[in-house]
């Protein structure tokens, strides 16, 4: 009986250590099973990450240390420039992409401003007499004045005598002498105040004041006491702080955006978290030739701000987008090296680094001229590792041969020779002469036909002048128009 048992407990351990190990087989990778009901795609060989010749049919390490990468089924036929990667591959390198939009754009551009003293409310003052300053009432380059302020004293011969000459025709009663001398007065600079002053009292004065005529600060001194002055002296200006001016310099490749009444906004470094608003008042027509930047200046009205000179600004002039254009996000560009460029996205895990223009970079957005179309996927996230594998010599090539292709006329005219007529397919038997816009040389061919009745009067061994068509993505050009020589002629 107990042999029985013994036995039994065998078989039944036999059996469990057999499901065991068929268990374990069919889960391994190389089981036949497995692989018929796995959704990963067939590896051919394993390359070399820097060098795609150097193959192997297991996994390894490159001549460069580096892990080998497989290349999977369907991946051998990809162009020089193509990589495709394995999706859980995709999902570990965290690969984010998104579409090519198209739609306004408004422009931001940020310029560096200094502020200066409105010149159109800059007064400088002269003297219009040779003679000495007596008594000077502003000291120094800022100090404020008020209108009607006494700024300075001269003393001047000239005026001391035009002012007798004045007492003189007085005390004669002399009209005619007496309108002189206060026209002579008033042109050496006396106000008509000072004449009546005079004529009141009848007593010279032998220093003359000289008046602020307007609020402001004192922009620049030029004289101090005892100072000899003519009238070519610049004593001093006086500047109106109502207005200023914001001085902003704008990159060159950022000029042509900007326009006069624009809107603008700034900060000062002086008092940072306030922001001041103005607008475009007026554009230099010059470069800068040193800091190759162009001055915008800005009117701002001041109300009782203290917005001193010099003092600096970070300028946002704010540009209206006109029409739509191409945009991504500037995060995809990978700037630098022999091109910008930006990979592109193709179906079954398929990338490729594509060249691309780029044009103005507004709010983390930015223009795309020339490299894509609406529409098109891109990599956000993970493209830096994806070029690296991309060869972009290839793909500059051909971007430049595109670019070539899209340059060629569409429309061209060329003289020709009727040999054959396919009413059925709608097409012209005909032989050319050479055609150089799409460097075609002379050929007997079958030119498809834009509309049958073209057809119409047409003859074999005619001399004809075609117009051909060959828009950007047609694989053929198309007749559109025919005219025989002697209806040319």
């Amino acid at each position: 009986m107990k042999r029985y048992f013994l036995m039994f407990a065998l078989l039944v351990v036999g059996a469990g250590i057999g499901f065991s190990v068929a268990w374990v087989l069919k889960s391994m990778p190389g089981s036949e099973e497995t692989s018929a009901d796995s959704d990963e795609p067939e590896i051919l060989y394993w390359v070399a990450p820097m060098d795609p010749n150097y193959r192997r049919d297991k996994p390894g390490k490159s001549p460069m240390g580096m892990d080998l990468v497989p290349v999977y089924a369907g991946a051998e036929n990809l162009s020089e420039d193509e990589v495709q990667i394995n999706p859980l591959v995709e999902q570990n390198m965290g690969i984010r992409t998104t579409n090519v939009k198209k739609g306004k754009l408004d422009r931001k551009v940020h310029a560096v401003g200094y502020v200066e003293y409105d010149e159109n409310a800059l007064h400088h003052i002269h003297t219009r007499v040779e003679g000495w300053i007596e008594k000077l009432s502003v000291k120094d380059t800022g100090d404020p004045v008020t209108e009607g302020q006494v700024l300075f004293e001269i003393y001047s011969p000239e005026l001391v005598n035009a002012q007798e000459e004045y007492l003189l025709a007085k005390s004669n009663k002399n009209q005619e002498m007496l309108d002189a001398g206060a026209g002579r007065l008033e042109a050496l600079g006396l106000s008509s105040e000072q004449i009546q002053e005079l004529n009141e009292t009848e007593t010279t004065s032998q220093r003359v004041r000289v008046f602020a005529k307007s609020n402001g600060v004192v922009g620049m001194l030029g004289v101090r006491e005892g100072t000899h002055v003519t009238p070519a002296t610049h004593t001093m200006s006086i500047a109106e702080l109502d207005k200023v001016w914001i001085v902003a310099e704008i990159l060159e490749r950022q000029s042509s955006y900007v326009e006069i009444g624009q809107k603008v906004e700034f900060e000062l470094e002086a008092n940072p978290g306030r922001t001041y608003k103005g607008s475009v008042d007026y554009i230099y027509p010059e470069l800068d030739p040193t800091t190759r930047s162009l001055q915008v200046r800005i009117m701002f009205e001041t109300n009782n701000e203290v917005l001193r000179p010099n003092m600096f600004a970070r300028v946002t002039i704010f540009v209206d987008g006109t029409e739509p254009v191409l945009h991504i996000p500037s995060e995809a560009v990978i700037r630098g090296g022999l091109t910008d460029r930006v990979v592109l996205a193709a179906e079954s895990s398929i990338y490729r680094s594509v060249p691309v223009v780029l044009g103005l970079e507004v709010d983390a957005r930015v223009h795309i001229l020339d490299g894509l179309k609406e529409g098109d996927t891109i990599v956000t996230s993970g493209q830096f590792l994806i070029d690296s594998e991309s060869n972009i010599e290839v793909a500059i090539a051909r971007y430049e041969e595109e670019k070539k292709e899209a340059e060629k006329p569409t429309n061209v005219t060329v003289s020709a020779t009727i040999r054959d007529f396919d009413h059925e397919g709608q097409r012209l038997r005909v032989k050319h002469g050479k055609i150089p816009e799409w460097k075609w040389g002379s050929m007997t061919m079958f030119i498809d036909v834009a509309e049958k009745s073209l057809f119409d009067g047409l003859e074999k061994g005619q001399e004809v002048i075609l117009d051909l068509e060959h828009k950007p993505g047609d694989k053929r050009p198309k007749i559109t128009g025919i005219q025989t020589v002697s209806e040319e002629q």
